[in-house]
């Protein structure tokens, strides 16, 4: 529904009007101010006005007059223009036709005593007019309308249909409502295309689509006929109609009904936009028409004309003209802005892309009515879209925003790349943050690129901050990175290091900063030795170890993490430090001293031994005297102060000497515990016998059953090895001997290529007629029987020159050839 100056809805609505209008002024507001209007006809370069007075005026589409025309004393009825606007056609009231040129006034006219014939006028081959009447007597003739082959007129029995092509009346549509007076409700047609009529006659519309007719079904009948597609009742009775694509706009002239409530708004006309269906219509847009002096017009008295190619509606009434016109972009975009639905009214502003100014004014009427509500968020957030890169506005919002005290609503919205506001202005922002909140502060430094703002202005003001607040962590950790972006690594990395901050390390491998952190060891230890040593050891090319030890020299518990990381990358390296390791291993790490010193070639073991004997380090000082070969007085060390039999045993075996052996059965020959473990473990090293002869008599040993058993077993299993392997070794060896002899019978092939590895001429004679004796030998040599060397020392047995010299035994036995 529409509400505006020409239009009023009957009743408030949210749906956006399909059209708006504009009252046709200049020339048209002085000509109805003396005459009144009667018709109107459209082309696409001008209008034509016809009076009550009997004139017709051209107009242009501001409604400027271009040319006047004096036609007749009486009321003009009907205007036509043909397609180029060169020739017009008139009727009037007194029922006079004229036809003429607009530029020539050449032509005709013709007089009826009243418009009850249709006359065709066309020239013939000489050029002269000829006459035929298409339609009489049946009443006057009150509309015609003319559409490429076809024209239809109406009267007041119904709309008759003339096929000129053909020459032949196709149909006719009769009149619904005979009761209505025909001079008072006219009917309206309107050709939508060239085979589509609409009629509009009192209350009720057809729609008619002209249709090729089957030439089985034609006979007699035209070649055409008419079917109604679509027919209704509307509420209103019809004064006009005109097309709009596939929908239909109607003029009504509104009924007088006392169930209304004013007796004013009823005689409104409507103009109402329509979709029509096959037994009915939707109404899609109404709007009530506020036209001059609508209270005295009638049905007759409202014309609607159209122009096609712009949809452009004209609304004619004695006294006004009003035109109506499809809304455009601009329009949609000012009813959202009228119902405060600015966020609709931006995007489709953003979609148009017409006018940056209208989109930045739209959108900045949005972002007033959202601080005026209070939400300050969203209206940030729209400034990037609505501002863009126009930065004297965005200086303006910013200073509104300080205004009513919303700088940190706004922060995170300013342009911060290639096109950036005065640094004056994000200094302003981060004061407001330093003021108030410490954590926003961060924020914006860790999101802000340093280049937005005078980085010394703002730590001078964060370091005044600090003086009131000295260990804020917020503000020293925001202070290390104002710090680093402005290249002063050293003050960001004391920061760090005094915040203990997980960063330190990140900034020391990024910047190369190991040279000021030579003196800052400890305090990178002491906030995290593992990554504090990996980092030094993985950095031995920028920082010493010798330095490190310096550094590390009065925290001996570190020093000792440090070497022992060290030892484990590489047991040379440190090879300096492991005398000194071995007291830093004794007193903070005991269980890695062992492995230490099994590692270890380096560290003096005296040096080691006094240490581990010092804290009484049996199982280290086991392993040194061991190492220094005092197995005797390891293994006495095992079975006094360790008094364990396994170690014991474990270390006799490892050692693999008879006499620690004898010792150890010794030692253990009057304790049945140590007994029992050497009766359970000595088997597969030492004769058992040799133990259980030296048991005294009546010694009760616990789980001496289950020794023996064990005994026996160990020894059966040793005998069941013993002949396992020697099957083993008898099949291999014979499967060998086998394999050796299958190689040696094998055929050696003798041919022209063979020499004799004595004279080195061809083993075969040129004369194979001859007899001849060549020996071949296992290992492929050739010799000519008479080039043989002499026998060997063995008796009947020949041995190959060639091979004897390459290795001692014999090289393999003789073949001999003969033919």
């Amino acid at each position: 529904m529409y509400t505006g100056e020409y239009g009023s809805s009957e009743e408030d609505s949210v749906e956006e009007p399909k059209l708006k209008y504009e009252r046709l002024a200049n020339g048209v507001t002085e000509i109805l101010q003396k005459d009144a209007a009667s018709c109107m006809t459209v082309h696409d370069k001008f209008l034509a006005l016809g009076t009550h007075f009997g004139k017709v005026f051209l107009l242009d589409i501001q409604g400027n007059v271009t040319q006047k025309f004096e036609i007749s004393p009486v009321r003009i009825n009907q205007i036509s223009l043909d397609e180029s606007g060169e020739h017009v056609g008139i009727c009037s009231e007194d029922g006079k036709v004229q036809v003429f040129g607009l530029y020539t006034r050449e032509g005709f006219h013709e007089n009826f005593d009243c418009p009850v014939k249709l006359l065709l006028y066309e020239r013939n081959w000489l050029n002269r007019w000829k006459t035929s009447t298409l339609h009489e007597g049946e009443g006057t003739i009150n509309n015609v309308q003319w559409r490429a082959n076809l024209i239809a007129w109406a009267n007041n029995v119904g709309v008759k249909i003339y096929d000129i092509s053909t020459k032949q009346r196709i149909t006719n549509v009769s009149r619904d409502n005979v009761s209505l007076r025909p001079d008072m409700y006219p009917c309206s047609l309107c050709w939508k295309d060239n085979s589509t009529l609409i009629i509009g006659w009192g209350s009720s519309v057809k729609i008619c689509a002209v249709k090729e007719r089957d030439h089985a079904e034609m006979r007699d009948l035209p070649s055409r006929y008419v079917e109604i597609v679509s027919a209704f009742e509307t509420e209103f009775f019809i004064s006009g109609l005109a097309p709009l694509a596939d929908q239909l706009v109607n003029l009504y002239f509104v009924k007088e009904n006392s169930d209304h409530v004013e007796e004013e708004f009823r005689a409104r006309p409507r103009l109402d936009i329509i979709q029509p269906l096959p037994e009915g219509f939707e109404e899609l847009s109404s709007d009530a028409l506020t036209v001059r002096n609508f209270q005295e017009n009638e049905c007759r008295d409202y014309r609607l004309e159209h122009s096609e190619g712009e949809s452009l509606f004209y609304i004619i009434s004695p006294k006004d003209i009003v035109v109506a016109k499809e809304r455009d972009q601009d329009d949609h975009i000012d009813w959202l802005l009228d119902k405060k639905k600015y966020e609709e009214a931006l995007m489709a502003a953003e979609i148009s892309f017409k006018n940056v100014k209208r989109h930045e004014k739209i959108g900045m009427a949005y972002i007033n009515h959202l601080v005026e509500k209070g939400d300050y968020d969203t209206a940030a957030r729209k400034c990037q879209k609505v501002l863009g890169k126009n930065m004297e506005l965005w200086e303006n919002e910013v200073y509104r925003f300080k205004t009513i005290g919303q700088l940190k609503a706004i922060s995170q919205y300013l342009p911060r790349g290639d096109l950036r506001l005065r640094p004056a202005i994000y200094e302003m922002i981060l004061n407001e943050f330093l003021k108030t909140d410490y954590e926003g502060f961060a924020t914006l430094i860790r999101e802000w690129p340093g280049e937005l703002y005078n980085n010394m202005t703002v730590v001078q003001a964060v370091a005044d901050h600090l003086k009131k607040d000295p260990t804020n962590s917020t503000l020293l950790t925001t202070l290390a990175e104002l710090y680093t972006y402005d290249q002063r690594y050293d003050r960001a990395l004391e920061i760090y290091l005094r915040l203990r901050h997980k960063d330190v390390y990140q900034l020391i491998h990024k910047h190369n900063l190991f040279s000021s952190i030579e003196d800052k060891i400890v305090l990178l230890m002491d906030f995290d030795k593992e990554k504090a040593v990996d980092m030094l050891l993985d950095n031995e090319d920028k920082i010493s170890t010798e330095r490190v030890v310096e550094e590390l020299r009065d925290r001996p518990e570190l020093l000792h993490i440090y070497l022992h990381k060290l030892f484990k990358r590489d047991h040379h390296k440190g090879q300096r430090y492991h005398e000194r390791q071995i007291g830093l291993y004794a007193e903070y790490d005991r269980p890695n001293l062992l492995p230490f010193l099994r590692d270890s070639i380096h560290c003096p073991l005296e040096k080691a031994l006094e240490i581990c004997q010092e804290r009484n380090f049996v199982e280290e000082t086991v392993f040194l005297l061991s190492r220094m070969g005092n197995c005797r007085r390891a293994l006495q060390m095992i079975m006094e102060e360790l008094e364990d039999v396994d170690k014991a045993i474990e270390f006799a075996k490892e050692q693999d000497d008879v006499e620690l052996w004898e010792d150890l059965i010794s030692y253990s020959i009057d304790k049945p515990p140590f007994i029992t473990g050497l009766l359970n473990n000595i088997g597969t090293h030492v004769d058992p016998i040799l133990l259980i002869h030296r048991i005294k008599e009546g010694m009760e040993i616990p789980n001496l059953r289950d020794s023996l058993v064990k005994i026996l077993h160990d020894y059966n299993l040793q005998i069941l090895l013993r002949e396992g392997c020697k099957k083993i070794l008898v099949a291999d060896s014979l499967s060998l001997l086998q394999k050796m002899h299958r190689s040696q019978m094998r055929g050696v092939r003798v041919d022209e290529g063979s020499i004799c590895e004595s004279c080195h001429t061809s083993i075969l004679p040129s004369d194979m007629a001859q007899n001849f004796s060549v020996a071949v030998f296992h290992c492929r040599h050739m010799f000519h029987k008479e080039c043989l060397p002499s026998l060997g020392t063995i008796p009947g047995v020949q041995f190959c020159n060639i091979c004897s010299a390459k290795r001692r035994g014999p090289g393999s036995g003789i073949l001999e050839m003969k033919k």
